[in-house]
């Protein structure tokens, strides 16, 4: 089947997607798309997290097929050119990036809160993160860098 969607601003058109293929997959394999990490693939851990019309989602779970006529943000459609987007460097800068595997849902799913709500308490940075898994950090990074961007957009 033949997908049309837009990707972070960008329409695109996918061919010869099979009725099983899981966005995360056409963002892979497909579209060279490798920010998406495929770790669980049921859900579960966050790692492969888009934003889709507005609402995170893990793409895993997503039929490509779902995605005719929608848009999806990847962690890539964050920055702007070579320049990081705000959550991307104030991972970087908190040391909130280990081995990498989830850092790229954290950040969508960290970006998105941000935009919601941009000035979440801890509680709401947890709330909102309760879905990514991270094996490396103990999170407390993590939580530095999202009230990092979330000073920095307050001072704007």
């Amino acid at each position: 089947m033949r997908v049309t969607f837009t990707v972070n601003g960008a329409p695109v058109t996918v061919e010869d997607v099979w009725p099983g293929e899981s966005l995360l997959y056409t963002l892979r394999e497909r579209m060279g798309l490798p920010g998406s990490k495929n770790a669980c693939e049921q859900g579960e851990c966050g790692s492969c997290t888009v934003v889709l019309d507005g609402v995170t989602a893990c793409s895993c779970l997503v039929a490509a097929g779902q995605v005719e006529g929608r848009s999806v943000r990847t962690v890539e459609g964050l920055a702007e050119g070579s320049q990081l987007a705000p959550m991307q460097q104030a991972f970087v800068e908190a040391g909130a990036v280990q081995c990498g595997f989830c850092t790229p849902g954290l950040i969508v799913q960290a970006s998105d809160l941000i935009e919601r709500n941009p000035e979440p308490s801890d509680l709401e940075i947890r709330e909102a993160l309760a879905g990514n898994l991270c094996r490396c950090t103990g999170y407390e990074k993590i939580l530095d860098a999202v009230r990092l961007a979330a000073r920095r957009r307050a001072t704007r």
